[in-house]
């Protein structure tokens, strides 16, 4: 793997990416496949929405290698079914070693699932929703420092959503959403999977 000065990176498949992704087989997995690919499907838009949550002040890798386990915790993130949980899945939440149990993030991803079963049923769709925020022609980022913390789009539907009643999703964990989902392409430019 060959070290570049603006943020990429040259690795031994001979394929240039982002800087973030380092060696990990699990993130350059996520990077090539996952990050910045257009999601439309509200399943996985409120998934992404909880774990960037969870993702609160703790690494992605993290989250991403307990993914499997959290899937298996809450349903498949079917916000239907996680709608409906009370104490007693809260309490086996607390007790499953193979998620980040955290009282409050548990308690934020069922909140959120009824948030979502209220704006579906007002907007139509997660998926509407949150891509008419979308920033198609955001500035192409040239090297980490250009990429962005947060944006005006990620602040006012971070506000929007926790308007409706969500939890956990700050400016700054909204962007981190948009950009894996898709609404913003934060890929570096040279990076080999810029505006696939």
């Amino acid at each position: 793997m060959t070290d570049q000065t603006d943020g990429l990176v040259a690795h031994p498949d001979g394929h240039v990416r982002c800087w973030w992704c380092g060696e990990d087989p699990d993130y350059l997995a996520y990077h090539d496949q996952e990050w910045g690919v257009p999601v439309h499907d509200d399943v996985r838009l409120y998934e992404k929405l909880c774990l960037e949550g969870f993702q609160a002040g703790l690494s992605w890798l993290t989250i991403l290698r307990k993914r499997p386990a959290f899937r298996a915790a809450f349903a498949g993130f079917d916000p239907e079914v996680v709608a409906g949980f009370g104490d007693d899945e809260v309490a086996r939440l607390l007790g499953d070693a193979g998620i980040v149990r955290h009282r409050g993030k548990i308690e934020a991803v069922i909140a959120n699932a009824r948030a979502y079963l209220r704006l579906v049923e007002g907007e139509g769709s997660l998926d509407g929703f949150v891509w008419a925020y979308a920033e198609p022609d955001a500035p192409a980022p040239r090297s980490p420092a250009d990429v962005r913390a947060t944006s005006p789009a990620s602040v006012a539907l971070s506000r929007e959503l926790k308007r409706r009643g969500w939890r956990f999703v700050g400016p700054t964990t909204v962007y981190a959403f948009m950009q894996s989902m898709g609404l913003v392409d934060d890929h570096l430019v040279g990076c080999g999977w810029r505006s696939r």
